[in-house]
């Protein structure tokens, strides 16, 4: 049996903040952005290839915004994504070579923490 992982939550304070963060500046696709009440509304993100994607909004969580740490994605090229990150305007840290793979990390605008790794040449 297959077990996928489909959804992450990320905890945000600004829902439309966030949505623009994800969608115009990391590029994610806006899957679902609805609202079912004054309370409720859900959006859903998921960046380019992934079979995972993100969801934020109003009445989704109770998890303080800014305290999902260690999201990753996997790229073939990591200097490409930091290019691409700081071009649109995303503070990233300098890359960091570890025998496991080649990481740079960012922060959403609620302090989420986010690393991009380049998986090590397999032999």
């Amino acid at each position: 049996m297959d077990w996928k992982l489909e959804l992450v939550a990320v905890p945000v304070s600004d829902v439309d903040r966030a949505k623009d963060f994800y969608t115009q500046k990391v590029g994610f696709s806006l899957d679902h952005d609805h609202t079912v009440s004054d309370e409720i509304r859900f959006v859903q993100l998921t960046p380019p290839g992934s079979a995972c994607s993100i969801a934020f909004g109003k009445g989704i969580s109770e998890v303080v915004p800014g305290s999902a740490q260690g999201l990753q994605m996997v790229v073939d090229d990591v200097e490409a994504a930091r290019a691409a990150l700081l071009e649109r305007g995303i503070e990233t840290g300098e890359i960091q070579d570890f025998p496991w793979g080649r990481f740079v990390f960012f922060s959403d605008p609620d302090g989420n923490g986010w690393a991009v790794q380049q998986l090590p040449a397999r032999d």
